[in-house]
């Protein structure tokens, strides 16, 4: 007997080691092993080395259900039950490696519950959550398949019910789920997760049908981040048997953020990240970018341009996301992954998306931005009883930035006049184009947006829009059927309303320096009330006054009168930055703090 000096961290790997982190078994569970004089069984016959295992654990906790023997040896029934089926591939020791964990962790009698600093817990917990996710999978792509029926227990049978009410979320079924833990993560900087007891999953749901009800602002192919719980009541008297009983459970974010066992609270297992990046994965957000760009009609048949990857939740402040040029809801996605696993945003904000083809006239952009924010304040709050609803945040980067402040303007004639030498009333028009120039041209604040956030955002236009490759390219757009019926109908009716000059319709155009949009909308201020917030982007070290972000110049995104103006060292996609980041988080945090 005698010792070695040597350095912290090869003990500290020697007492933390366990089958999930380095494949090996704990010491803990290689103690229970020579104290049975069951390793060399083990390592021979594994199968038979786990039933003498159970038999003994069985026996102690039929004797004394506090033996504390027997608590040692349900810790290494589950580590080494889940060993076994990882070598073997055999799902029922999988799912008795999380019943093993489930015993004890959760003791019939409360007085007998582990210490809360036993490190054992933890790892009980991470067994439990990856024997259900292990036990259940279908072998394809990481699927998991959740049903209730019967599953063979290397020890006898579990029988499993699962409510069907549980398979339903937002008036949508689940229909295909996929274990988290076996997701790595491209693309996103950071991934979170939400420790606690419950196997992560990312579920797929159905599209909710057409019709008169079917308005919903949760994205058609959202992808819900899901904990599933087995529950075993009564877990070590049933042990004692070999027949158990159990129940699955469902719970979303929007179901619960923990669960009770045995009068404890215990915090759900989540995986937010690897559900964004799973759902981002699988989506048409990438592939609308440049088409939605080119194609001004590729978005008409959407029954709306707002989404969110959760349902409303009444008490919390809207926060809408308004991308660039070119670009999609997805290019949120670090910001949306921070801030939503942040506990004081995710408790006080609920996060909304709007997409719209970026070629299109800003004006008809904003327009459909305005009517999609009241349309939903009005489907979800008809008799306007949400507080929160009525004090919306609007952040927009880009060209999206311009469409944020078209939130709340007062234009009065202003724009209108701008454009035209003779007032709308007195133009040849029919009442179809009539109505359409007079909400896009005419605009009044949104009564409920309380605060924008501008990012890198061309208030006195892009010198990049203004490039003679941006404006060849921005020829190539086409323009809505609508906006093309209207603008030759102003041309050809009324030859004296406008300039000889035509001005060109599309995005681009209209964000060249010196264009007629930018010198009318620059110098329209906010509407009082309304917090105003700039972040802005530039590369370099040099003074920001001079420079810019490779898209936009300093000089055109600065706001004279902001109440708070940041410079991010950053090219134009600062979203992801973590400085943008985190000043969006402290501008969200002062407007709940404020409202």
């Amino acid at each position: 007997v005698g010792v070695q000096v040597t350095d912290p961290q090869t003990v500290h790997h020697e007492l933390t080691r366990n089958v999930l982190s380095t494949g090996n078994l704990s010491a803990y569970t290689e103690i229970v092993l020579r104290q049975l004089d069951l390793t060399e069984q083990y390592a021979a016959d594994p199968t038979q080395a786990l039933a003498t295992l159970h038999d003994a654990m069985v026996a102690g906790l039929s004797a004394d259900s506090s033996d504390p023997d027997s608590v040692d040896r349900l810790f290494a029934l589950a580590e080494l039950s889940f060993q076994h089926a990882l070598t073997r591939h055999q799902a029922p020791y999988y799912l008795a490696a999380s019943v093993y964990a489930y015993a004890f962790m959760f003791p019939d009698d409360a007085a007998l519950r582990p210490n809360p600093f036993d490190p054992r817990l933890r790892l009980a917990a991470d067994l439990y959550n990856r024997g259900i996710t292990a036990g259940f999978t279908t072998g394809q792509e990481a699927e998991v398949e959740l049903r209730a029926g019967r599953y063979p227990l290397p020890f006898g049978e579990l029988q499993l019910s699962l409510d069907p009410a549980q398979l339903y979320w937002n008036k949508r079924q689940f229909t295909h789920f996929v274990a988290a833990a076996d997701l790595v993560i491209n693309g996103l900087i950071n991934r979170y997760r939400r420790t606690g007891i419950g196997a992560p999953l990312v579920a797929s749901t159905t599209i909710p049908e057409p019709g008169p009800e079917a308005w919903d602002i949760v994205a058609p192919r959202a992808k819900v981040p899901v904990s599933v719980l087995l529950r075993i009541n009564n877990v070590r008297q049933q042990l004692l048997q070999t027949r158990l009983q159990a129940a699955l459970e469902i719970y979303s974010p929007s179901d619960a953020a923990a669960v009770t066992i045995d009068q404890q609270e215990i915090p759900l297992e989540s995986e937010p990240s690897a559900a964004l990046a799973y759902g981002l994965s699988t989506s048409r957000s990438w592939e609308w970018e440049y088409k939605g760009f080119l194609f001004g009609d590729l978005l008409s048949k959407e029954k709306t341009r707002l989404a969110a990857i959760e349902p409303y939740r009444p008490g919390r402040y809207p926060v809408v996301f308004v991308h660039g040029t070119a670009s999609s809801p997805g290019r949120w996605a670090d910001m949306l992954n921070d801030l939503q696993s942040d506990p004081l945003i995710r408790e006080r904000f609920q996060f909304w998306f709007f997409f719209y083809d970026t070629g299109n006239p800003i004006l008809h952009s904003a327009l459909v931005l305005r009517e999609s924010l009241q349309e939903a304040i009005s489907q979800l709050d008809p008799n306007a009883q949400d507080q929160a609803l009525q004090r919306m945040v609007v952040i927009g980067h880009s060209q999206g930035g311009l469409l944020t402040k078209m939130t709340a303007i007062s234009s009065g004639d202003w724009l209108w006049d701008q454009f035209s030498r003779q007032p709308l009333d007195a133009l040849t028009l029919s009442p179809e184009d009539r109505d359409l120039l007079q909400r896009a041209f005419f605009i009044e604040p949104l009564p409920f947006v309380k605060r924008l956030v501008f990012i890198a955002t061309p208030h006195r236009g892009s010198y990049v829009a203004g490039n003679w490759i941006s404006q060849q390219i921005a020829r190539l757009v086409q323009l809505p059927g609508n906006i093309l019926r209207v603008t030759s109908k102003l041309a050809t009716q009324n030859p004296d309303a406008f300039p000889a000059t035509p001005v060109r319709a599309g995005s681009v155009y209209a964000m060249t320096p010196g264009s007629t949009f930018v010198k009318a909308l620059s110098p329209l201020p906010i509407a009082p009330g309304v917090g105003v917030h700039s972040i802005v982007a530039v590369r370099g070290d040099g003074p920001p006054e001079g420079g810019s972000d490779g898209v936009v110049e300093y000089s055109s995104a600065h706001l004279e009168d902001a109440d708070s103006e940041l410079v991010v060292r950053s090219g134009h996609s600062t979203q992801s930055n973590p400085h943008t980041i985190q000043e969006v988080r402290r501008v969200l945090l002062l407007h709940a703090d404020e409202s």
